[in-house]
Order: structure tokens, then C-alpha cells, then sequence
């Protein structure tokens, strides 16, 4: 759990901490929807926290959304951990999830570990990893060593287009109970929580009403116990994809566009800077400056 001290209204310094385990899982006792969202620097996370939200998620998808992969697949750790500690020092309310990358717990549990401990040192609070009962013994070791682990599975992004591609999960009854299987055994692994992603929304909703963990979904309907989605994409700033599931809440890549444009235009134009965006010497030291710089 990270700690921050601020001042309030009466300048006494009052402890500021983040979401935890228990404050996540209280809020799904409650009946209150968990509100998640992705983040990958410090501004948009202090902007997130700002705003109340309960988790900020890391998510791989930052190797598509900020360095231009065409899937999660290529991003690796040294690059998730840039990002992880950005918005870790952005944060001060909100849980701070890391997704561990393709390839860096794959290998077994041992390099799971130490990869977790990784994202936990530069200031994350949980890690997410994706897979069903492939993974349970990693989970299974990552709680024991004190390490929170929110699971997901449904699409898995990090390995879907080797296998399916990227499709709807949960639309027959076999399927749907194998996800139902899946998510019983990550709780019973210990994870704190569950990311659903692209899942029909009936099946979604037996999973969330029938495990004591949260659910997350992701395209997975109105019946989980909270919803995340990609920062970038409900801004519409990011235009590579554009999922059924993302409700835009702005248009922000078309007012960057504009702004962007009248931008270079007033610069081409002389018609920035402005007075009001320039600094001046005294007069008096420009006057003599003045003198010993006249051509003679």
C-alpha cells in the first residue's frame, strides 16, 4: 500500500493512501460498481485520481496505445516498468495495477516472482496476468509471497490472435462453463479480482454474482461488479482501433488536431509568440546592451 501526506483546508497534514485488497472487494459487498481505468504516465494518472477512480490499471495494451506495437505482444518489461512508475508517482487514492507482459511469467514460477517484485518496488500495488487454470499455480505463489493478483481471462489479448484471434467468448453453453470453471479456480488461487474481457454479458453476470472476488469487465457487460476501459480509447484519442464495446466520452484526437494545426498556423503567420508569452530586459541594460552591439 503507498502512502502520501497533503495538506487540507486546516494545513494539517492528513494521510492519503491508496486502495487496497480489502477496500476493493468492500466496495463489491456494497453493491458499489468499481470504477477502472487504464493509465500509462503521470499526467493522465493524476488527472484519473483526480477524478475518483478506484483502480488504474497499466494495462500491455500501452505497447500499442504508446509506442505504436500492433498488438500487446512485443511490449516488454523494462518498457511496462517506465510506465508502471510514472503513474505510480501520479497516484495517490487510486489501486495501482500492473500487467505483466507476454513472457515475463510464462517461463514458471520462479521468474513470475521476480518479475512481480519488479512492478511492486517501483510502486505498483497488485499485478495482472492473464490464463485460467494454466496460471492457478502462479497465482497460487504470488499471493504467498504477499503479492496481490487481479487474474483475467475471456479474450486473452497477449496470446488470442495465435490461437482464435480476437472473438466474443462465452457464446455456447460449453464455453460459457468453462469460463465459469476458469474464474472459480483463480478465486480459489487467491486472486482479489477478475478482468472479463469480451464475454457475453449473461455469462458475465453469473460469474460476478457467484464469486466473492470483483469482476471487471471489459466489453463484458452491465452485470459485472465494475468496468475498465482504455483510457485513450474513451477519449478518442486513440484512432488505430476503434472496439464496439468503448463509449466515447470525448473527441480529443480531432481537438488535438485542431489545436496542433492553429498552432503551426500562428507560427508561420509570426502571430505566436505574443507579447504576453515573451520576456523583456530592463530597459536600461538593453540600451547599453545596444551600444557595445552597433555595427561601426
Amino acid at each position: 500500500m503507498q502512502r502520501h501526506y497533503q495538506k487540507n483546508c486546516n494545513h494539517t497534514n492528513t494521510l492519503v493512501r491508496r486502495n487496497n485488497v480489502n477496500d476493493i472487494l468492500t466496495l463489491k459487498k456494497k453493491g458499489e460498481k468499481i470504477a477502472a481505468l487504464t493509465s500509462y504516465d503521470y499526467s493522465t494518472s493524476l488527472i484519473c485520481d483526480k477524478a475518483g477512480v478506484d483502480i488504474i490499471l497499466v494495462g500491455d495494451s500501452a505497447g500499442m496505445v504508446m509506442l505504436g506495437y500492433k498488438s500487446t505482444m512485443p511490449v516488454g518489461i523494462k518498457e511496462m516498468l517506465v510506465f508502471c512508475k510514472g503513474v505510480a508517482m501520479g497516484t495517490k487514492r487510486a489501486m495501482v495495477v500492473a500487467d505483466l507482459p507476454f513472457g515475463s511469467y510464462q517461463p514458471g514460477v520462479g521468474a513470475a516472482i521476480k518479475n512481480a517484485i519488479r512492478f511492486i518496488k517501483v510502486g505498483c500495488d497488485a499485478v495482472k496476468l492473464e490464463g485460467g487454470t494454466e496460471v492457478v499455480d502462479t497465482i497460487k505463489a504470488l499471493v504467498s509471497m504477499g503479492i496481490p493478483v487481479m487474474g483475467h481471462i475471456g479474450l486473452k489479448p497477449q496470446t488470442s490472435s495465435l490461437w482464435e484471434g480476437y472473438k466474443v467468448q462465452g457464446k455456447t453453453k460449453n464455453s460459457s462453463q468453462k469460463l465459469i470453471t476458469e474464474a472459480r479456480a483463480l478465486e480459489q488461487a487467491g486472486v482479489f479480482s477478475i478482468v472479463l474481457e469480451m464475454v457475453t454479458s449473461e455469462v458475465a453476470k453469473i460469474i460476478s454474482e457467484n464469486l466473492s472476488v470483483a469482476v471487471i469487465g471489459i466489453g463484458s457487460g452491465a452485470g459485472c461488479d465494475g468496468q475498465v476501459l482504455v483510457l485513450h480509447d474513451m477519449l478518442g484519442i486513440y484512432e488505430d482501433i476503434r472496439p464496439k464495446f468503448v463509449k466515447r466520452y470525448a473527441d480529443l484526437s480531432n481537438s488535438i488536431f485542431q489545436a496542433v494545426s492553429l498552432y503551426r498556423s500562428d507560427v508561420k503567420s509570426a502571430k505566436f509568440p505574443e507579447e504576453e508569452n515573451v520576456f523583456h530586459m530592463n530597459s536600461n541594460e538593453y540600451r547599453e546592451l545596444q551600444k557595445n552591439t552597433t555595427k561601426k
